[in-house]
């Protein structure tokens, strides 16, 4: 009897590999440390990580592949994606020891938990199979829940860490239940069977399924309205991880996202509608509630929201004519996305000093005479995330707004000009807070500036504006990066009527 062993090519998941093997390490270093002392841990993360980056970089412009029976996928959109984590780690990893020394949390368990959820999110993005992108969404969370815990001298934390944890396994059974319908109409468990649940006359099946995929996927997006955990667990997790899972758990949903909706262009014409509803809902709610706020992580929480549905448009401009408008607006805007919120939250962790965090906006207050450095890349970053030129922020916005308007989308546009415009004023808030206000009586004793910390101010600052030069070449970079090849053989200019869905097998 013959059994069939299928060819494994272990450089396609070598980057995935070295990351789970890293934090492997980390966790086995951080048995035999010396106490409190973790930077042994740091420097061989930051090494797993920089080589994980230099192997995903060696497989750009390489033909579509797969390995371990198509389980891992490799291709132009999903190694922009694993690069766009990765990078966002090692940002956080260069600020995060002196955060953690300063605001007394000694646990060097964070940085192998931290890889793990970064190698789930690399998992959600690099597959085409939902059982592993499911394997992926409970490696990414069940870690980010621990994290978020991490200040377990603060009862918020604790706080956030329960809540994060009961609202994330219950978007986690939807996501598993979509699979199981998805699986139900088509006896398979890749995205494909999507297509074929649809192509079997199994319609409500499939519409069903991609309803309850979407609740789970939009819980991690923060898409509005599965947002409601969003300024809470940002305020009562750690700086630093709120930093890290604002930029990861949203890159790894918005990719997954974005390869389902790749496949189920047979029911374009109910979701297309949809998710256009959920992109100006995710957009108003987000900076509309963010300008009541006085906390400047909450603030900058609904902020992740609002981006959240920028980020969307530039998707569905992508969706509406795939042929034309690729997905390089989408990573291009997520790597400035994660450069100024990264740059910010670490900006604002200056505050946490003798095991105390101040996060209110009134706690910045004098932050410009005391950390004239953080204050500086801190209002770059706001800058940036409002949307003024030069920055990164604008000219991604710039290009979302152009792809919505290029793909027939002017609704889509409209909301987007009209919410950045909103979102100045709460930024202005936490702005004139560290240059304005000068009240002695709310100053916080800000922490010292490290060298950590100016390493990670100076590459967002590198980014925010050298992004802008890299803006062409990364264009080209991506230009031809889909989640389904298929699509960009396609122009759709009507949502509601698909050529494709008129032609599919069995309709």
């Amino acid at each position: 009897m013959n059994t069939y062993i299928p060819a494994i090519d272990w450089a396609l998941a070598m980057p995935l590999i070295v990351m789970l093997v890293t934090g492997l390490a980390g966790l086995l270093i951080e048995m035999f440390r010396p106490k409190q002392n973790n930077n042994l841990i740091v420097g061989v993360s930051l090494a797993g990580l920089a080589y994980s980056f230099i192997l995903l970089v060696n497989q750009l412009g390489k033909p579509v592949a797969t390995t371990f029976s198509g389980m891992i996928l490799s291709d132009q959109f999903g190694t922009l994606a694993q690069l766009i984590i990765i990078g966002a780690t090692f940002l956080t990893f260069l600020f995060s020891e002196s955060y953690l020394r300063q605001k007394r949390i000694a646990f060097g368990e964070f940085y192998p938990m931290a890889l793990w959820s970064a190698a789930g999110g690399m998992m959600m993005v690099a597959t085409e199979n939902l059982l592993m992108m499911f394997i992926g969404l409970e490696v990414l969370s069940i870690a980010l829940y621990c994290l978020a815990g991490m200040s377990r001298g603060e009862r918020r934390s604790e706080e956030s860490a329960l809540k994060y944890f009961l609202l994330g396994a219950f978007a986690s059974a939807f996501f598993l239940y979509g699979i199981a319908f998805v699986y139900g109409s088509s006896g398979r468990i890749d995205l494909e069977g999507i297509h074929q649940g649809y192509g079997n006359a199994q319609d409500y099946f499939v519409i069903f399924a991609f309803a309850l995929i979407l609740v789970g996927l939009g819980f991690k997006a923060a898409l509005a309205p599965f947002h409601q955990w969003t300024p809470d667990v940002y305020q009562g997790a750690p700086t630093n991880v709120t930093g890290f899972m604002s930029v990861v758990s949203k890159m790894a949903a918005f990719g997954a996202l974005i390869r389902i909706l790749g496949y189920s262009y047979d029911i374009q014409e109910i979701w297309f509608p949809a998710l256009s509803g959920l992109a100006i809902l995710t957009m108003t709610v987000g900076n509309i509630a963010a300008l009541v706020q006085r906390d400047a992580k909450r603030a900058l929480g609904y902020s992740s929201v609002a981006h959240a549905g920028y980020l969307l448009v530039g998707v569905l401009a992508h969706l509406q004519l795939p042929g034309k408008i690729g997905l390089s607006t989408v990573v291009y805007y997520f790597v400035a996305y994660a450069a100024m919120t990264i740059g910010a939250f670490a900006m604002i962790s200056v505050t946490a000093k003798g095991g105390k965090e101040g996060t209110r906006t009134q706690d910045l207050n004098g932050m410009w005479r005391k950390a004239p450095f953080a204050a500086g890349i801190l209002f770059l970053c706001l800058v940036s995330l409002v949307g003024v030129p030069p920055t990164a922020g604008f000219f991604g916005k710039w290009a979302i707004f152009n792809d919505a308007l290029a793909a027939g989308l002017p609704v889509l546009a409209v909301a987007l000009a009209i919410n950045s415009c909103i979102s100045a004023f709460y930024y202005w808030q936490i702005a004139k807070a560290a240059f304005v206000d000068d009240d002695p009586a709310l100053q916080t004793d800000f922490a010292p500036v490290g060298g950590g910390l100016k390493l990670t101010g100076v590459l967002c600052s590198l980014l925010i504006f050298g992004l802008v030069f890299a803006l062409t070449p990364m264009m080209e970079v991506g230009k031809e990066s889909s989640a389904n090849p298929r699509l960009m053989k396609r122009d759709n200019p009507n949502p509601l009527r698909s050529p494709i869905a008129a032609d599919a097998p069995g309709r």
